[in-house]
């Protein structure tokens, strides 16, 4: 077997990478020259714990290679983003693309996946893609589990843990949605080559769904907890303390509050449900706004740390401690700290220095002249304002007698 993995992010390139260490032969494919290249080095370019090693295997034993170029393969992976635009609408784009660079060589009996997390009917709007461009190849028709059909179509979500990975790729259950039960059966003996859980079998659009409700209820979840420390700030009491006690009932399991929610899963998928059925999906658009407004918190809580300083915001120096959506990753997409960092370097402030272990250069969005990129004691040195937005270990490791005498705003509760 040959597979084509189209996207080599976050989630196609240890899919790939994973899947060559399986024996398999896989071509990834990307649109970004620097990426491919680099893979064919066997090195990666995103942070994801023994990613590398794997990868570096793979491309030593031959079973992975990288090309810009979509080439024949009997089975074809689509793990490429999937953003909103506009009003949270789903940005389809990346898949209309990579439908577009596949069906040139699409034959009878090959297989076309989409991991990419979709709103519900992606699957079979990507299918109606290939169909329109290969009338010559017949394709399945929803629920038809009779007939028969040249390709076969499924969607198989990822869920797994940025930082985990490569174990959550292997360990976790999968579900299989095929456009037609055949589909879902075909894919799912594709999964079992590297899947140690289980592997259940549905049809796509509920398989679409059920990925973007598990990162809904998260959603959900989360916002209850910002909702607390809202509710706490107001009444002067501490939120940290509140859920560990509330947590001590046997039945409740308060989740921690923080400065937002990002990712490119958490922070996107509830809005593909709530433009689907805006009517019905109150509560679900409700922990989004909740979310969503979070980081405004924030910065009131900095705009405050400033004026108790007694200086003028000119001879500020602030440090922002950690720009990913989460610890431990170089993850930048939808993350709350980096946006929060981005407008503290709004504030007429002298310096804004930044503190993100796993970058090397400081993101689009800030003025670069009054912006620098510091290791943490150098940023701790320099500071009137220290702001830790991502519970990065570094940050939980360090010495806290270096804050003495600065203003600290802590946005997820790990110095006490």
């Amino acid at each position: 077997m040959k597979v084509s993995v189209i996207g080599l992010g976050y989630i196609g390139l240890p899919t790939a990478a994973v899947l060559a260490s399986r024996k398999v032969e896989v071509v990834g494919v990307d649109v970004n020259q620097n990426a491919v290249d680099m893979i064919n080095r066997g090195e990666i370019h995103i942070v994801e714990p023994e990613l590398s090693i794997l990868v570096r295997a793979a491309v030593q034993t031959g079973y992975l290679r990288a090309t810009m170029q979509v080439e024949k393969a009997d089975a074809f992976m689509v793990a490429v983003p999937t953003p909103f635009k506009g009003e949270h609408e789903p940005d389809l784009s990346y898949i209309k693309s990579a439908a577009e660079a596949i069906v040139p060589v699409l034959e009878k009996g090959n297989m076309v996946i989409l991991e990419s997390t979709s709103p519900v009917g992606a699957t079979e709007k990507m299918m109606s893609w290939m169909k329109e461009l290969r009338p010559d190849l017949s394709f399945p028709v929803f629920g038809d589990n009779g007939g028969e059909a040249d390709i076969s179509v499924a969607h198989c979500p990822e869920r797994v843990l940025p930082g985990h990975v490569v174990c959550e790729l292997i360990e976790n259950d999968r579900i299989i949605g095929g456009v037609t039960t055949a589909c879902a059966q075909l894919a799912r003996e594709l999964y079992k080559i590297f899947v140690k859980a289980d592997c259940l079998i549905t049809d796509c659009r509920t398989a679409e769904l059920s990925k973007l409700v598990e990162n809904s209820f998260r959603d959900v979840n989360i916002a209850f907890a910002n909702e607390l420390s809202l509710i706490c700030d107001k009444l002067k009491i501490d939120v940290w303390e509140m859920i560990k006690l509330a947590n001590r009932h046997p039945r409740v399991n308060i989740l921690q509050p923080g400065p937002g929610v990002g990712g490119h899963c958490i922070a996107v998928d509830p809005w593909f449900i709530v433009d689907s059925t805006p009517n019905e999906a109150k509560l679900i658009r409700t922990a989004r706004l909740v979310n969503d407004s979070k980081p405004n918190f924030v910065l009131e809580k900095i705009r405050k740390a400033i004026e108790v300083t007694g200086k003028e915001k000119a001879e500020l120096t602030i440090a922002c401690l950690g720009l990913a959506f989460k610890p431990d990753i170089d993850d930048l997409r939808e993350s709350p700290a980096l946006k929060i960092a981005q407008q503290v370097g709004l504030m007429g402030i002298n310096k804004l220095v930044l503190v993100e272990p796993n970058i090397d250069e400081i993101p689009h969005g800030f003025d670069v002249p009054t912006t620098e990129l510091m290791d943490l004691e150098s940023a701790l040195l320099e500071a009137d304002v220290v702001v830790l937005l991502v519970e990065h270990m570094l940050f939980k490791e360090m010495d806290l007698g270096i804050l003495s005498g600065k203003q600290v705003v802590d946005t997820r509760g790990i110095w006490g």
